[in-house]
């Protein structure tokens, strides 16, 4: 039957499972009444009728936590808002640890826990007994208790959702089939259906496992694939007793939720079994897939070893239905990089129900304001690379991904599945140097140099690594002589023509109008003073600049760039990434490595620090600029790609009569902790202003034309001391590794968490950094008569706040 679509809309959303709902239902919160949701069948038929109905709120990161409690606490009054039932209930849940590590892990969830005011409680297996009677204790080591944790029906709440996004004035219409997409003037005007065009301003893409082929449509790259996804349901268990809190096994890949008398059981096992690879059938709905014992075996046998109550009870569903994943195992949100005004809310890794409140209220509030309205940089859709939305990545990825959400989640764990997509041209020579790979945005980078007779692999812990010892070598050799690093993945653009100059002083706090050869550091800030990227801009000439950033942000900045430029500014932006290999050498005995290597005068006097030109570097011509990243004199050297390999070689030959090492980027990692230097995307964010973040002297005030976010920054500056600022810390205990999302303690009360953290080998102990907050100002004397804390799996550490950077606050060993 035909449907009467309105011709136009303020807002359409496409696809109506609780994702969709939601955001719909957040955006009539917010005033919108021309919303129209279209669902090609039924509300929830995709993938949401099949979920488990989990509510949990503690997550991996505090803003996500956040998120998953505002949908505990949206679920648990929205039935008496809509009259609409949602099955909601507080049942709590319960993470249990069968080895050391995985008690590491959850007691530092318990530690977040307590920054997110969550009440977590770390309990004893005789405990964890107690709440779960027929769980079996003999090789639990230690439990957590989440008491405010929930479980819900998840069709009712997308009813509910969809009800009172109805009666807020949305359109929620069933039986149309989306086909493609409008667009005019690089932005999203609508679409097409089966039944005729809507016009619309706002386009959200919340179509689930179709996600990825809708976006297509617009150019919009949406990296997600379908897996096999299991559950059974037991036949009835009389000694199982209702309302149990939702149990977890991670170890051995199970969840366990009461279900009326019956036992859901459900996996997240490795190997998991990629879905759809030849499309989704069109007709797929409310559907399941076919059984596979044989690849539920291990878990089933795992699940009656928890349990033992199983191996006698009958299982009277076995239900295996897809869910989507995405390659990193968090969902996408925001507006797409490709096309303005086009968002997306998808690929929710099974984690929809728990996610879809706080995920609609975010995009929702994003619509209105036209910005992320807190950092959401975890989730944050222009995180992804093309790449990533290609068939055989894709697949390859999904075995690995379903699995990880229950795998222990050590710090610097590397995915193992889709490697090998970007590789530097220095590859192979570094793996001949014992080059251990990680992988960030797709580029195999070197984090450690094994040792001969050492294996180069990893040897995961919550504590000391077995790169530990490797990691002070290369530190130690940066700090004392000569290293080198390649950093071929940093992001590179240039920006050039006759306005390349009054446009990146607008975009850029700091004055760029600087001579042909001058380095500025700068942040490009947003409106709110808050920091949207972190770059050095070199003047490469009058009219062309190279700008540098982090290897993470290459579709943002190039995002930003291009939506800043006025429509009449002579200014065009080139994404020079491949085209420059990046080869830094850093320590005191830099310069007499790289004099060696060429006829230019390295001499301070001649080439001081911030400045870049190119010349000869053994038989290459190169930029040579001298920056740092980890406190050291030295040269990041920027070189076309086919020259590197030699440059490479010279540099190693050059730099053995002063021990030159190749360093990775744990080393340089723990280095700029020493220094202080801010990490974008970690320690900063676009909700971090750059003063909070300590950043103000890379803001020039007094440049003609003002910049984006000045207003903000001196509104800031006029209020007073500010109550939120960048500190870091120095543990006075050798011990404890602590790497971010910790409790930063202030005379006996939580003010905030670390974003980042290291063992500092200079120091001999770890440095932590983050946000303070204090309502009366975050002054060095308040710092220096207050008595502070870092929480490590629940336990305090005393520790030592600074405004500066602990190794060479004075920057005298940088401009020698």
């Amino acid at each position: 039957m035909t449907k009467t679509l309105p011709a136009s809309a303020q807002v359409v959303i496409v696809g109506g499972g609780v994702i969709g709902c939601s955001v719909a239902y957040h955006l009539t919160k917010l005033g919108f009444t021309d919303v129209v949701l279209l669902e090609r069948r039924q509300l929830t038929c995709g993938t949401t009728w099949h979920a488990a109905g989990l509510v949990p709120t503690l997550r991996a990161t505090y803003n996500m936590s956040m998120l998953a409690n505002y949908s505990a606490t949206l679920y648990d009054q929205l039935e008496a808002e809509t009259g609409q039932a949602t099955g909601f209930v507080r049942n709590g849940s319960l993470t249990i640890a069968t080895n050391k590590e995985r008690l590491s892990e959850i007691k530092r969830g318990a530690s977040m826990a307590k920054v997110a005011g969550f009440p977590c409680n770390v309990i004893e297996p005789d405990q964890a007994k107690e709440l779960w009677p027929l769980l079996n204790i003999d090789d639990i080591c230690g439990a957590i208790h989440l008491p405010m944790d929930g479980m819900a029906s998840p069709v009712d709440v997308t009813q509910a959702l969809a009800k009172g996004a109805r009666m807020g004035g949305a359109k929620i219409i069933e039986g149309v089939k989306v086909l493609d997409m409008k667009i005019r003037d690089g932005k999203a005007a609508g679409v097409i259906t089966e039944q005729g065009d809507i016009d619309a301003e706002y386009v959200v893409n919340c179509s689930g496992m179709w996600a990825r082929e809708f976006g297509k449509k617009a150019g919009v790259n949406v990296p997600l694939h379908g897996a096999e996804h299991f559950y059974v349901v037991t036949e009835n268990m009389p000694d199982l007793q209702s309302g149990l809190p939702t149990l977890r096994d991670m170890d051995g890949y199970c969840y366990y939720k009461e279900d009326a008398g019956k036992l859901l059981v459900g996996m997240f096992e490795p190997g998991a079994k990629p879905w759809g690879m030849d499309g989704i059938p069109e007709d797929f709905f409310f559907d399941q897939l076919p059984d596979d014992f044989d690849h539920l075996e291990p878990y089933l046998e795992a699940a009656m070893h928890r349990v033992p109550k199983l191996m006698e009870t009958g299982l009277q569903v076995f239900f295996n239905g897809p869910e989507s994943f995405t390659p990193d195992d968090r969902y996408h949100l925001g507006e797409a990089p490709e096309l303005r005004n086009y968002f997306v809310a998808a690929g929710f890794n099974s984690v929809g129900i728990q996610s879809a409140g706080g995920a609609g209220k975010m995009l929702a509030e994003w619509i209105k304001k036209g910005h992320a309205p807190q950092d959401l940089w975890d989730v944050d859709i222009r995180r992804n690379m093309p790449f990533q939305g290609t068939q055989a990545y894709l697949q390859e990825r999904t075995t690995e991904t379903l699995g990880l959400l229950y795998e222990t989640h050590y710090p610097f764990k590397q995915f193992k599945t889709s490697r090998g997509v970007r590789r530097s041209v220095l590859h192979d020579q570094l793996k001949a140097q014992g080059a251990v790979f990680g992988t960030e945005s797709g580029w195999e980078r070197a984090n450690w140099f094994a040792k001969e007779g050492q294996a180069p692999e990893y040897e995961y812990s919550f504590g000391r690594q077995n790169w530990f010892d490797n990691n002070k070598e290369e530190h130690d050799a940066v700090r004392n002589s000569v290293g080198v690093i390649d950093q071929s993945s940093f992001s590179k653009y240039q920006v050039e023509g006759p306005d390349a100059e009054r446009y990146l002083n607008r975009i850029c706090s700091n004055n760029v109008a600087v001579p042909v050869g001058k380095m500025v550091y700068t942040q490009w800030l947003n409106e709110r003073g808050g920091i949207e990227a972190d770059v050095t801009v070199t003047r490469l000439a009058q009219d062309r600049y190279l700008v540098v950033s982090g290897v993470a942000c290459q579709n943002r900045d190039m995002d930003w760039l291009r939506r800043n430029k006025p429509d009449d500014a002579m200014v065009f932006f080139t994404d020079m990434t491949s085209a420059y290999a990046v080869i830094t050498v850093m320590g005191p005995n830099s310069r007499a490595t790289l004099s060696k290597l060429t006829r230019d005068d390295l001499s301070n006097e001649a080439f001081p620090f911030a400045s870049s030109r190119e010349i000869e570097m053994h038989y290459a011509i190169v930029r040579a600029s001298r920056i740092t990243y980890v406190g050291e004199l030295g040269w990041e050297l920027y070189i076309p790609t086919e020259y590197a390999a030699s440059v490479y070689d010279a540099i190693t030959e050059a730099g053995a009569e002063f021990g030159i090492r190749p360093y990775g980027y744990h080393t340089m990692n723990s280095l700029r902790m020493e220094k202080c230097y801010r990490h974008w995307g970690h320690d900063i964010t676009d909700a971090d202003s750059a003063l909070e973040a300590g950043l103000g002297f890379a803001s020039d005030f007094n440049k003609e034309g003002g910049f984006i976010g000045k207003e903000a920054l001196l509104a800031q500056k006029e209020a007073g001391p500010l109550q939120k600022r960048f500190v870091a810390f120095l543990f006075e205990d050798a011990e404890p590794l602590c790497y971010h999302e910790e409790p930063i303690w202030a005379d006996g009360k939580i003010v905030g968490r670390t974003t980042a953290g290291m063992f500092a080998h200079t120091m001999g102990a770890t440095i932590a950094m983050g946000y303070v907050e204090h309502s009366a100002g975050v002054t060095k004397e308040w710092l220096d008569n207050t008595s502070f804390e870092i929480e490590v799996e629940c336990e305090r550490y005393k520790v030592t706040p600074s405004l500066r950077s602990f190794y060479d606050p004075a920057m005298e060993k940088i401009k020698c």
